[in-house]
């Protein structure tokens, strides 16, 4: 069969197949969060030599994290598969293809030796950077088994992923500073946490909505339905807009106030406008955009803050 002929997920370059596995364009897009939560503990930028580390460890932990979610979700992502699984037209996690372990364009052994090998690269970075985020990253890795297993359990597994997506965060602040402040960090948790929940997790899961129905699974919006799914994402995204703001009016880094306003308005226009708009459209793909979006939402506030730093 010629090259011409073939699927485009089967024509697509092996490497491809393992950054889909690890939905790499979305993980870069997640590194703004740790780096910024870094940056605006110290004030400053690390050594050169805690940069470099910090930058492999955190796409170390992301790359085996979100291949892990799809090496634990085999057989569930399978099912999805065979039933036609949706389309993904616009969809930032299927930039290169979606589930390639489910489709079978990778085997097992090869998606299970991924995740191990970059799993290995984070912990010890982690370890030279800070004992303790070593154990925050294997923390991570067994809540990220737990939240896949919860999928036929219970809804609140969202609450998992919250927890899963403010640890990157956390650990980035530790490594650079083993005795950050508790209130910052309670404050950075609570930040991320909301935007997980409502500009990731529920989204991302609305977007699989008749899908998980048919597979009786228990996320947000198949048991509390699309009408409260909105109402709580309008309510974490604001929560995390107005969370952002107040990090950065108190950070140690001692931001402009300028740099606070442009961080609101970038809250604004990719966080709580797109969820407005839900509330009142109950679309799907108003939910795949929020997703879209709020995937952009860590890099623009990283910007703000490099911006700040350097003029």
């Amino acid at each position: 069969m010629s090259t011409e002929a073939m699927p485009p997920s089967e024509s697509l370059p092996r490497l491809k197949l393992f950054l889909a596995l690890s939905r790499t364009p979305h993980a870069l897009l997640d590194l703004a969060a740790p780096a910024a939560a870094a940056l605006l503990w110290l004030g400053t930028f690390p050594s050169l030599g805690v940069t470099l580390l910090g930058l492999i460890t955190v796409f170390a932990g992301y790359t085996a994290v979100y291949a892990l979610n799809d090496v634990v979700d085999y057989r569930v992502d399978q099912e999805k598969m065979s039933q036609g699984g949706g389309g993904d037209g616009g969809y930032l996690d299927a930039i290169f293809v979606r589930h390639p372990l489910a489709q079978g364009l990778l085997t097992f052994p090869e998606a299970s030796w991924w995740v191990l090998i970059w799993a290995a690269v984070a912990l010890f970075g982690a370890f030279i950077l800070n004992p303790v985020c070593a154990y925050i990253f294997l923390g991570g890795c067994a809540l990220e088994a737990v939240y896949c297993h919860l999928l036929r359990l219970s809804h609140l597994r969202t609450l998992v992923s919250g927890v899963v997506k403010t640890l990157g965060g956390v650990a980035a602040v530790l490594a650079v500073d083993p005795q950050p402040s508790l209130f910052f960090l309670a404050i950075l948790f609570l930040w991320l946490f909301f935007w997980e929940i409502g500009g990731q997790n529920i989204p991302a899961d609305w977007h699989d909505l008749e899908e998980d129905r048919k597979r009786q699974a228990r996320t947000v919006p198949v048991v509390l339905g699309p009408k409260q799914a909105s109402k709580i994402i309008f309510a974490t995204l604001a929560a995390s807009v107005v969370l952002g703001f107040f990090l950065l009016a108190t950070a140690p880094a001692k931001l402009p106030l300028s740099s606070q306003a442009m961080a609101l308005v970038a809250g604004v226009v990719l966080l709580f406008w797109p969820a407005l708009q839900l509330y009142h459209s109950q679309s799907r793909d108003d939910a795949s955009r929020i997703f879209n979006w709020a995937s952009y939402y860590p890099a623009a506030i990283l910007s703000i803050i490099l911006i700040s730093f350097w003029f």
